[in-house]
């Protein structure tokens, strides 16, 4: 069979990520001792806790390193659902309900494979996290995106969720703390979505991987607190990676209560990994039972981050930043006339150019349809990096012989 009578397959049609080939490309720039500012990738750049390390070396030592209940280990699925009680305020959890994940991406593939047949329809935010959309197209499905707005502070339109609701609508999804605008879902707009979702019969499925980087007054809310009596139809999503910078560790979970669920999500874990790595499970556990304080901590650090960031970015003619009230990205949209004045054709030059010097950004056409004069940074690499990266991404964006490296950046 030649090339041009290969039968297409699903994954023709998946991205390998413009993320990632920004990341990439940055990594091999570092390599050969080339300056960068990681301002691209959200991977937290905090030490592991000390007592989740320890645990690793425990668990080690005890030979704890074979298979392992399939849903994940017991004494990880009880504390897990005792923290989705205490700490989320979803009544009624058991351990039966916890499923774990290798990591939050997983649970979002394994999600959406339990839930979707083909054709079916998941409206979810645009902009958004790529991989989103690209594990509901997997599944057969197909994403209905809903545009964001500043004039929102980028929170979901619940009148336009429902108008965008078809016969073949399955489900809705919401990311709080959002990636990539760093938006916070209100409680009242929650409870409007909720309402939604009960009127038509919809599942919720909630990623919440960013639960615990917010920044006051802002309050994270897990939808599934808000709707005890629908709780068979709302899935939540966590992730160890982003609350105790644990991503290497590729740990996450599903909180389902739906018995169709609880039938099917077993069955997609043994035929995907089979289980989640056993040390890292009993890392997660020593996570989620111990000293809790460098979530404190880690806060503090981004807030300093960010507010380097916005300072910088404000200045600049023609880019708006908005203030992220959680996770740590800033979204900045901006004026097409910017694009004349650095001599870039849009939003996608502009980031190629910027990791050319070393910049690090993804355009806004990477997470959506709707957001193409957008541009994101990230600030989870160290604060002198990102302070640095600041200052050297204002240079570039006020100057284009910078920018298009005729001059030093």
């Amino acid at each position: 069979m030649t090339p041009s009578t290969v039968a297409p397959h699903p994954l023709d049609e998946i991205s390998l990520g413009l993320i990632v080939q920004i990341r990439e490309r940055l990594l091999k720039a570092q390599a050969v001792g080339t300056k960068v500012y990681r301002l691209e990738s959200g991977d937290p750049n905090f030490s592991v806790p000390p007592h989740v390390l320890e645990a690793v070396n425990k668990a080690g030592a005890a030979g704890k390193t074979h298979y392992i209940p399939n849903s994940g280990i017991p004494e990880l699925r009880k504390a897990l659902a005792e923290k989705v009680v205490r700490k989320n305020g979803i009544a009624g959890v058991t351990d039966e309900d916890i499923f774990l994940t290798n990591g939050a991406m997983h649970a979002l593939y394994v999600t959406f494979g339990a839930l979707l047949s083909p054709g079916d329809e998941v409206i979810l935010p645009d902009p958004m996290w790529t991989e989103v959309g690209e594990n509901i197209r997997l599944a057969g499905g197909v994403t209905v995106g809903v545009p964001l707005r500043a004039d929102r502070d980028f929170e979901y339109d619940p009148a336009e969720i429902e108008a965008a609701i078809t016969p073949r609508t399955v489900a809705i999804f919401l990311n709080t703390p959002q990636n990539p605008t760093g938006a916070v879902l209100s409680e009242q707009t929650l409870r409007e979505i909720a309402e939604i979702a009960k009127r038509h019969d919809l599942w919720l499925v909630s990623d919440e991987a960013y639960e615990d980087v917010i920044y006051a007054p802002h309050k994270h809310f897990s939808i599934g607190s808000l709707v005890p009596d629908y709780a068979e139809k709302v899935v939540s999503i966590f992730s160890f990676s982003k609350s105790y910078a644990m991503s290497g560790l590729r740990t996450g979970y599903i909180v389902a209560r739906s018995p169709i669920l609880h039938d099917r999500i077993p069955k997609l874990l043994r035929c995907t990994i089979n289980g989640v790595n056993s040390l890292a499970q009993w890392a997660a556990l020593a996570a989620v039972t111990g000293d809790q304080s460098q979530l404190a901590q880690m806060v503090s650090e981004y807030i300093v981050r960010r507010d380097a960031l916005i300072s910088a970015l404000s200045t600049i003619e023609g880019v708006r930043p908005f203030t992220p009230r959680g996770a740590f990205y800033v979204w900045a949209e901006l004026d097409p006339a910017i694009y004349a004045r650095l001599g870039v054709a849009d939003a996608n030059e502009l980031s190629d150019k910027l990791a050319a010097i070393g910049i690090g950004s993804a355009p806004g056409s990477a997470f959506g349809q709707t957001c193409d004069d957008a541009i994101r940074f990230a600030y989870s690499c160290a604060t002198p990096m990102v302070k640095e990266g600041a200052e050297a991404l204002k240079h570039a964006l006020s100057n284009p012989d910078v920018l298009h490296g005729r001059t030093p950046a």
